[in-house]
């Protein structure tokens, strides 16, 4: 049903969309989905988007002038436009397509940091982060004789911003920080962490892979120099991301690989490289994944996301004060500004225990350290177990999840 110009958010409909939801599990058991920060689900539309591809599309791009080719390349290029509507981008020359987050910030690691970080700068990341954006940094760190520094976090999982200030030097080269956190759910003030690094001359890069979900993301707005996603976070297909660069910025940064698309001439003697976004897509793309991700955009922009982020926000309280209540369990990040992440411990049990049974269950959540075991280190414990929301999670999947803790602390008898 459509209100005005969008979609009307019905949650009945909504899981319609996404023929896994109403799959049964191990045991016959109801799949009661809570691993979106991990993955989310795709809609049947975007599933669709692949077959069809391949099945009646399937071509190389940018290189052909058959018609298979024109038909490719114009999926694949409107897909970059999607995107640079999505992000507000000023131009599609600053969307550059990656395999995910992750390679976008090893591009501008290997790019824009080596070419503009000596011996003895440093790098600004935060406590939060995944190892995605701390292990480039440091490699990168270790091969100049740079200086990684943290900004630190209190006991809710927020960041601290008077300690960020002053961290900033002459010589501070980037700051990298994340949007959302992968393990807490934290929500981190990225509009006045660009306006402190600017104000000391400072780009920044977000890594918003966990925050694309959950609320829009304006860079003309946040006036972010970089900024990282994947699409499978987003309802799209897996390997396929997003760089986005400024471009007097992007335009000074050298070749991240070589060959293919990222080529204008070669000879033995010299290469020209192409101009942008090309200049950062060398070989055959994931061009399959890339018209996803553009399917993806357009399933999600068709609702108001000031509803979906009143019904997240609804649900995210609901677990909260669900789980909070039971005995014996312990909420790891409770930062006022979070996203639908709930991190907790059962005492005496083993997260990777409590996975174990919640999954005999049929609930999906995720043990472990998350990829962000400095966040584990600060709260002294090995790891947690992590349900994560999405906008067609429904409280009573909420409420299945509260049995299955129950559950566990039966079989554990605590």
């Amino acid at each position: 049903m459509l209100l005005g110009n969008k979609r009307l958010f019905s949650i009945s409909e909504v899981r319609d969309d996404f023929p896994i939801l109403s799959k049964t599990i191990r045991n016959g058991k109801r799949l009661i989905y809570l691993d979106n920060a991990a993955t989310t689900q795709k809609p049947q539309c975007v599933i669709d988007s692949q077959r069809h591809f391949y099945e009646s599309e399937n071509a190389n791009i940018h290189r052909g002038v058959h018609a298979l080719s024109e038909i490719a390349t114009e999926k694949y290029e409107r897909s970059r436009e999607l995107v640079r509507s999505f992000i507000n981008a000023r131009s599609r020359r600053e969307v550059i397509f990656t395999r995910g987050a992750t390679e976008g910030i090893n591009l501008v690691a290997a790019t824009f940091g080596r070419a503009n970080v000596q011996e003895n700068d440093e790098i600004v990341i935060s406590h939060l982060e995944h190892h995605s954006n701390i292990v480039p940094w440091q490699l990168l760190c270790q091969e100049k004789s740079a200086k990684l520094r943290i900004i630190p976090m209190n006991e809710n999982g927020e960041l601290l911003l008077d300690e960020f200030t002053k961290m900033l030097t002459k010589r501070t080269k980037l700051v990298a920080v994340t949007y959302a956190s992968n393990a807490l759910g934290t929500v981190t003030p990225v509009k006045e962490i660009v306006q402190i690094a600017h104000a000391h001359g400072v780009p920044v890069l977000v890594d918003a892979a966990q925050a694309m979900l959950h609320f829009r993301v304006d860079v003309q707005a946040l006036d972010i120099d970089f900024l990282v996603f994947s699409a499978h976070k987003m309802c799209g297909p897996t390997g396929v991301g997003v760089l986005y660069g400024r471009e007097s910025i992007l335009n000074t940064m050298p070749p991240y690989q070589s060959g293919g698309d990222m080529i204008r001439s070669v000879t033995f003697e010299k290469t020209l490289f192409n101009e942008l976004p090309y200049k950062f897509e060398a070989g055959t793309p994931n061009i399959a994944g890339v018209i996803g991700l553009g399917v993806a955009i357009e399933y999600l922009t068709q609702f108001d996301w000031s509803t979906i982020a009143m019904y997240e926000k609804e649900l995210l309280t609901y677990a909260t004060e669900q789980v909070k209540a039971i005995n014996g369990v312990r909420i790891i990040g409770t930062a006022a500004e979070k996203v639908g992440v709930l991190s907790f411990l059962i005492e005496n049990i083993h997260p990777h225990d409590v996975g174990t049974i919640l999954d005999e269950e049929g609930i999906a959540v995720r043990a472990g350290h998350h990829c962000a075991q400095p966040v584990m280190e600060h709260f002294g414990i090995p790891a947690t177990t992590r349900a994560s929301f999405a906008f067609y999670t429904t409280k009573e999947e909420i409420d299945y999840l509260v049995r299955g803790i129950h559950k566990v602390k039966e079989v554990f008898h605590v």
